[in-house]
């Protein structure tokens, strides 16, 4: 009787191992790089499904909004130094290793002869094809998706097109709009269109650039930035010394931190995980994944309500387009008399306040802390899940579309508004965490909180200082790091 018990029992283990193994093959560092994600990975990653409303067989769009970060570049031309610096440093640590008696039998062959792929290269932070791509395509697919918008000809003030003034962004609208009209004028086999793109210069540019020219956030994100490496320094001390347990290699965090950025690039530019990327195993990836996302939080995000309420000239802006188009709808105005879509292209630094303005990637009562000005605790680190991740939030080419609908009903016409976030519609906590909210609603539950502050103030009114002193805040922090406990009441009143 005993042996049935005993193949059942081997099939289980059988079944577990296959399981565990499968779910380890399935891990694509690709879809773990934050915010120097690729846009086609970031649409395969899987989240929580979020079932999206049925949009009302009488309601039919009537303007969109576009706020989009840049595709893919190539590094900036300070990261492409690092990484020169790196291949020197790795000759020197093997040196070194050598010299002690170590065989570097441990060492991943491409290591020991490794050279930066961007060697040599002058220039850098340009869109690359990649980024062309993406935009392009993305372009292509938002009007099919929304053929009754985009069926107009093309005029500059029936489909307004901005981007910032640096050059990655302008070339994404360009990449964008060569999709969307294609077909539509007479140059080239592709029957391609001239289109305009505005920009406003970097020194004036509130709406796209607003953190350029925020002074308050400009010392912020300086005061800032040393305490955000010291939350990191943790993660990436314990990694650094598994991986000089593992090489036999003695590397710093500042080692440890350029092979993780040479990992970002090599995976999500080049399509190569076999180098970099494998030095690091797969929940070193996620920690350190974490740390960028915690960065962001903080100098970007949801960590203080100055980040993304200097954003308040891109709300008004989203939210005056809209009133103009439900008055061009109220009064019937001719087709092409009209704006029908405003197109910008610009940063991470823009697309990640814009986000929080509207209130994405919120839980719970945490809609309600925003609108007071608190602060949110901190995304939670690995193994627990988080909802804000760079790589969903604001990977290469991530975008947040509104899209404005004319519902009728009853000879009455209401207005709604839908959120679609990187092409796919997504919940606002303000309107009751619904995809598709009613423009009144939009305006007072989400918009009035914010502008009801003007950029002015914001952003050249003197700073008031903070009550609580630095140090005590930095003990709390590294508190709740290395115990994962925060007081609840004290956490709700701290910013960094």
């Amino acid at each position: 009787m005993a042996k049935p018990v005993t193949i059942g029992f081997m099939l289980l283990v059988l079944y577990c191992v296959q399981f565990s193994s499968t779910a380890e093959e399935t891990f694509d560092v690709r879809q773990h790089l934050s915010t120097v994600t690729r846009y086609e990975a970031s649409k395969h990653i899987k989240d929580n499904a979020f079932v999206s409303s049925n949009i009302p067989d009488k309601c039919s769009p009537i303007h969109l909004n576009l706020v989009a970060r840049h595709g893919t570049r190539a590094p900036t031309k300070k990261r492409m130094k690092d990484l020169e610096t790196l291949s020197t440093r790795l000759k020197d640590i093997m040196q070194s290793a050598k010299e002690r008696g170590s065989s570097l039998e441990k060492l991943p062959s491409w290591l020991r002869e490794w050279s930066s792929p961007w060697k040599g290269k002058i220039k850098g932070g340009e869109l690359i094809s990649l980024g062309e791509d993406e935009m392009y395509h993305l372009g292509s697919r938002v009007r099919e998706r929304f053929q009754e918008l985009f069926s107009d000809e093309y005029h500059p003030d029936v489909y307004l097109i901005r981007a910032t003034q640096i050059p990655r962004a302008s070339a994404s609208a360009v990449a964008f709009g060569m999709g969307m009209f294609s077909g539509r004028g007479n140059l080239g086999p592709g029957r391609h269109r001239a289109f305009a793109v505005l920009s406003e210069s970097r020194a004036s540019d509130i709406m796209l650039r607003f953190h350029d020219c925020c002074q308050n956030y400009k010392a912020f994100r300086k005061n800032q930035e040393p305490s955000v490496h010291k939350l990191k320094e943790p993660v990436l001390d314990e990694i650094t010394r598994s991986l000089a347990a593992r090489y036999e290699l003695n590397l710093t965090i500042k080692d440890t931190s350029t092979l993780w950025f040479l990992c970002k690039q090599e995976a999500s530019l080049l399509n190569v995980t076999n180098q970099a990327c494998d030095l690091f195993s797969n929940d070193e990836v996620k920690l350190l994944e974490w740390t960028d996302d915690l960065e962001m939080f903080i100098l970007k995000g949801y960590g203080n309500s100055l980040n993304y309420r200097m954003g308040v000239p891109l709300l008004e802006d989203v939210i005056l387009s809209m009133e103009q188009a439900i008055t061009a709808k109220e009064e019937g105005h001719a087709p092409g008399s009209y704006e029908k879509a405003r197109l910008r292209f610009a940063h991470a630094e823009t697309l990640v306040p814009f986000s929080c303005l509207i209130g994405l990637f919120l839980e719970g009562s945490e809609f309600d802390q925003i609108q007071r000005e608190e602060p949110l605790k901190f995304p939670p680190k690995p193994p627990q899940k988080r909802t804000w991740r760079g790589s969903t939030v604001a990977p290469f080419g991530g975008n947040n579309v509104l899209v404005l609908y004319s519902c009728s009903a009853n000879n009455t016409s209401k207005f709604f508004v839908q959120v679609l976030h990187n092409e796919k519609p997504i919940p606002m906590a303000g309107c009751g965490a619904t995809d598709f909210c009613p423009f009144e609603v939009f305006k007072e539950k989400i918009g009035a909180a914010h502008l009801k502050h003007s950029y002015d103030h914001l952003c050249n009114a003197k700073l008031q200082q903070q009550s609580k002193p630095f140090m005590s805040k930095l003990i709390e922090i590294f508190s709740w790091i290395f115990t994962g406990k925060s007081n609840d009441n004290e956490s709700q009143k701290t910013e960094l």
